[in-house]
């Protein structure tokens, strides 16, 4: 199981063992000092720690242990991470792979020094885009750049994808923490990660098996996820308009801009999993970059359309105070955040009532949105967000 620690350059991961790439380790010369020997430089000297990185991969074993599943094999600081495939258990395996990453959130997170949430975001972009054909999240590696390795912090982001990782039912197998001086500022990082799932080839969920007489089911989001902050923090916090300190009446508790923004992307995947063990469901769309009609529009064949109805559900205040203070128009709000949903279920209408209770049974927040109709493979949005 690997999580090297590279320097700027390829090979290691917050989670295990030294690289064997990114650059020459042995120490060059240069300069003289009074006594006319020449002072040896070393890799410290560039900007790079590999102590550092080092210590930070000793704070991460703990939690990566967390997340084993049976499967995996070996431990942390090879030069791969080894998964065994359960063969016998498939007739016709398809494996999925899926790579994403948290995007301009990060900067959020750097402002408040605040780092064991975005790997949280990190997995459920991973998973949840695996789980939408059907597929279990098997194994997850990442990959953490940053300006400068400081093992607490490296750990903190680290410790947040393994919880993911756990939350998801996924083995975190290592990867990679790579230390770019000069390219990136001492406090800043970016954090990316693929994922590798598994679905039976004959219950793989496709556009295909979506039929007109389908119920559009919807999971609520925990708020933004990790969409849209380019447009949010150019609205909110461009300009000095709002700091993140401030207290927001409308999110109650005492809650801060900086707290609502920061908060963790749901993770579906396992409530996912166990709806389509207990419905017949024919297709899941993972709202993202796009909002409802850009994502749902995928799952969707070219002879029906899907209705949705946003009289059905309530957006988040979050989604209110970005409208209002930037003046953005529904068609580009809609196009941008979720508005509230995270997931959609289409289920045949037979079963609608019972993957309703499934998913009410776990702790997800889910209703009937709307329905599958005859049309072009379009998206129909409908009605009004109760609003106040």
């Amino acid at each position: 199981m690997t999580h090297v620690t590279e320097r700027s350059g390829a090979g290691g991961g917050p989670t295990g063992g030294q690289g064997s790439g990114g650059g020459d380790r042995r120490p060059w010369t240069a300069g003289t000092g009074r006594t006319g020997r020449k002072r040896s430089v070393s890799y410290a000297d560039a900007g790079v720690s590999i102590d550092a990185g080092d210590r930070a991969v000793e704070l991460l074993k703990s939690k990566v242990r967390g997340t084993r599943r049976p499967e995996v094999l070996g431990d942390l600081g090879g030069f791969a991470g080894l998964f065994r495939l359960d063969t016998k258990k498939y007739r016709n395996p398809i494996l999925a792979s899926s790579t994403d990453g948290v995007g301009t959130k990060l900067v959020i997170a750097q402002q408040l020094n605040i780092h064991d949430t975005v790997g949280i975001d990190l997995v459920a972009m991973v998973v949840d885009d695996l789980v939408a054909c059907g597929a279990e999240p098997l194994f997850l590696l990442d990959y953490i750049a940053c300006g400068e390795v400081v093992p607490d912090k490296v750990a903190e982001i680290g410790a947040g994808i393994a919880d993911g990782c756990r939350y998801a039912g996924c083995a975190l197998l290592g990867g990679e923490t790579a230390e770019h001086p000069g390219v990136l500022r001492p406090d800043e990082y970016d954090v990316s990660a693929t994922g590798v799932g598994v679905v039976e080839e004959s219950e793989l969920l496709s556009p295909e098996r979506v039929e007109v007489g389908d119920v559009v089911i919807a999971m609520r989001s925990s708020g933004l996820h990790s969409n849209g902050y380019s447009l949010v923090r150019h609205v909110l916090l461009g300009a000095g308009r709002m700091r993140l300190d401030t207290v927001i009446e409308d999110f109650g508790d005492q809650r801060t801009l900086g707290e609502e923004l920061l908060t963790p992307t749901e993770i579906y995947a396992q409530h996912c999993l166990k709806l389509i063990a207990e419905a017949e469901v024919r297709a899941l769309a993972h709202v993202t970059g796009g909002g409802i009609p850009g994502n749902l529009v995928r799952v969707l064949p070219e002879n029906v359309d899907a209705v949705v109805n946003r009289a059905t559900w309530k957006p988040q205040p979050i989604f209110d105070l970005i409208q209002a203070k930037g003046r953005i128009e529904d068609h580009e709000m809609e196009s941008t955040f979720n508005m509230g949903v995270g997931m959609f279920a289409v289920v045949s209408a037979e079963d609608a009532d019972r993957a309703l209770a499934t998913l009410t049974g776990r702790g997800v927040d889910a209703w009937q949105a709307g329905e599958i109709i005859e049309g072009t493979g379009t998206v129909q949005m409908i009605g009004q967000h109760t609003r106040g």
